[in-house]
């Protein structure tokens, strides 16, 4: 397919799919091309299935307009979102929008044939409640670890044992015949605020930083995802940060971020406080539970436990300082703090911004903003199932399955392949 015809069907699509019930007249002025080149893209994307009328449009003078929308009850899109211990499963049409959805508690550390067994059963389950003989057009999932997104297989991830190198995007894709993307589950975090935040979406550079068990960051740059030559970018967890004392990573380094502000680390310092006798409620609670969670020093914080705010409040600025110096290089529109620990009240995020503006350059923070998350998600399934949309209608893999897809708009697998 031409380049120009290519980019001429991926725009029209685009504001369709970001605008329900636009006209051609008002795509003529918002993609920029002649009104035949749209009128001959709209036929086209109408004859492959994809855009249909959504009905009549204001008259300026004469017959009145078509509304145009996308055809999202077409298909289907399958996400998988993996966390450390939960895992979120849900089936969407082809915008995205999720139709069914189960949230199941896991331990990632089980490794890959128990985990995935596991959502192949829950994704079987959704499907036979919602698919209404609708095919599977693709499949996103996330895990907790480094992803190769050009292979979609895990490399070397810290908390997944047995999961490196494992084959996850073959699995899919062999089980639904259908194209499977795999990614890191904050880049997935990041893509679904991208797509359900309204203020991320108008910020187009961005931060997401989540701050749970470990901590990583997606970086949203001009409205796409930046993953970085091999998928990597924004593994702020393992960055050296200053002040931490030293401490032994579970990635083998010492110094690194997470190891002295993530979950675990304010689990192991709660405890450390509940056995010295700085903090007599985490030491009941310890006393209660036999051991102490992350989850259990913000509670205690939130009932007034000083040492536990503290510990809550370093966090923070330990956060902040690296964020600090992301802000000043990249000078971002927005941070968006997501994870359990960001879900703190005010005592993480008040820190971290704290940091950010005393240690960033004037100008790089004189308009940002530091927020929560929109998304109650821990597992990124929004953005997996976002992921696999964007894929989809991308224009360089738009112009491979267009010409071959049936009246139907299903694209042939061999055609969405995703290398």
């Amino acid at each position: 397919m031409p380049i120009e015809r290519t980019e001429s069907l991926a725009a029209v699509l685009m504001a369709i799919r970001g605008r329900p019930g636009v006209t051609q007249p008002m795509l003529t002025d918002q993609v920029g091309w002649g009104r035949s080149v749209v009128a001959s893209r709209i036929a086209e994307l109408e004859s492959a299935g994809l855009v249909t009328t959504a009905g009549v449009g204001p008259s300026t003078g004469g017959r009145a307009p078509r509304q145009l929308r996308l055809r999202a009850e077409s298909g289907l899109v399958v996400g998988v979102g993996i966390g450390a211990t939960r895992m979120e499963v849900g089936v969407a049409d082809l915008s995205g929008r999720l139709l069914a959805r189960s949230e199941e508690q896991i331990e990632v550390g089980d490794g890959p044939e128990t985990v995935l067994g596991h959502a192949e059963k829950v994704v079987d389950e959704l499907l036979a409640r919602r698919a209404e003989g609708r095919a599977i057009w693709g499949v996103g999932v996330g895990v907790p670890g480094p992803v190769e997104f050009a292979t979609g297989l895990p490399v070397a991830p810290p908390i997944m044992p047995g999961w490196d190198g494992y084959p996850i995007r073959d699995r899919f894709a062999g089980r639904y015949g259908a194209a499977t993307w795999v990614d890191n589950d904050v880049n997935l975090l990041a893509l679904g605020e991208l797509h359900a935040n309204p203020a991320a979406a108008a910020a187009r550079d961005f931060l997401y930083v989540k701050i749970g068990t470990g901590i990583g960051a997606g970086l949203i740059s001009g409205g796409r995802l930046h993953r970085g030559t091999n998928g990597c970018a924004g593994d702020i967890g393992h960055v050296a940060a200053a002040e931490t004392g030293g401490v032994i990573c579970r990635c083998g380094n010492a110094g690194c971020l997470e190891a002295a502000a993530g979950g675990a680390a304010l689990a192991r310092e709660g405890r450390w406080l509940a056995e010295t006798g700085g903090s007599p409620l985490m030491a009941a609670i310890l006393a209660e539970k036999g051991t102490v969670r992350a989850a259990d020093v913000t509670a205690a914080a939130h009932a007034g436990d000083p040492a536990a705010q503290a510990l809550l409040i370093r966090a923070g600025q330990l956060v902040g300082g690296t964020l600090a110096t992301l802000v000043s290089f990249y000078n971002p529109a927005l941070v968006v703090l997501g994870g359990e620990v960001s879900r703190t009240g005010d005592f993480v995020i008040a820190a971290i911004r704290e940091s950010v503006q005393r240690r960033s350059l004037p100008l790089a923070t004189r308009t940002l903003r530091i927020e929560h998350a929109t998304l109650n998600e821990a597992t990124g399934l929004t953005g997996a199932v976002h992921l696999v949309v964007d894929e989809l209608f991308a224009p360089h893999r738009l112009a491979r399955w267009l010409p071959h897809s049936t009246p139907a708009g299903r694209p042939a697998l061999a055609a969405l392949n995703p290398s």
